[in-house]
């Protein structure tokens, strides 16, 4: 079940945490993977994470909120059958210490680069088909603190995710998004370490516990459903948000 062989899987930002995931995963169930992504040292690292166990995987080094970029990286690489739009930056801050430069750095990468990635597959996906993934977060549903702008972008992505698998029901293209919660990648550890020097592991205890089932997702988790939804038994599957969330968008209260 779930065999991806012999299809070609875009995954923007596969170089880590989540992405990583995902791009291991798919090369191991067959998928000829290529890893979009800006840090080249650890999509390398993926690359050769993959190959080793005699997967196929290629890092094409590319910045998503560049459209021109895009749409030249998408046309070298051809006939695409599967694309996970996981890249995405974040953003602590409330409506008021927000700036625009804020505003344009999230909108660039996480609203414009998925626009960007989804509009240079489109034409190759109606000949035969394919599957677009989006990741969105429970920040588009719930209200979270200091997370204006990244809300604001992830929830835009569920209305892309809608308006995609709408539009393009005719041409056997599906299209949905995943919505987790707190997962424990490089990301987190780093963001704690920068913040709360010497309390981490506190900290790191406090936003574990934000989950009513007591801790944070782990990436392979995500990947799990990732590969769920972009595989042929997931063909009756289009237009949803997976919420993968440890309760916490039902059970919080």
């Amino acid at each position: 079940m779930f065999s991806l062989k012999n299809k070609t899987a875009l995954i923007t930002g596969g170089g880590s945490g989540i992405g990583a995931a995902i791009s291991i995963l798919f090369a191991s169930q067959g998928a000829n993977v290529f890893i979009i992504d800006v840090d080249e040292t650890g999509a390398s690292k993926t690359v050769a994470e993959i190959q080793e166990t005699g997967g196929s995987a290629t890092f094409r080094q590319c910045n998503i909120s560049n459209q021109s970029l895009v749409q030249q990286l998408v046309q070298e690489i051809g006939n695409v059958d599967i694309l996970v739009n996981n890249a995405g930056i974040a953003h602590i801050g409330n409506v008021e210490n927000t700036t625009t430069e804020d505003m344009d750095r999230l909108l660039g990468v996480n609203v414009k680069g998925v626009f960007y990635m989804v509009q240079a597959v489109i034409p190759f996906m109606k000949k035969q088909g394919g599957v677009i993934l989006n990741m969105a977060s429970v920040a588009s549903q719930v209200g979270l603190a200091d997370r204006f702008a990244y809300s604001m972008t992830k929830a835009a992505v569920v209305g892309m995710t809608l308006s995609i698998a709408k539009d393009y029901l005719s041409y056997n293209i599906r299209c949905n998004c995943i919505s987790p919660a707190r997962v424990h990648t490089p990301f987190v550890d780093g963001f704690l370490q920068k913040n709360y020097p010497g309390k981490e592991a506190e900290m790191f205890a406090k936003l574990s516990a934000t989950q009513p089932i007591g801790r944070m997702g782990r990436p392979d988790e995500i990947a799990a459903l990732a590969l769920y939804l972009c595989a042929d038994e997931a063909g009756f599957i289009t237009g949803c948000d997976y919420p993968i969330d440890g309760g916490f968008i039902k059970l919080n209260s």
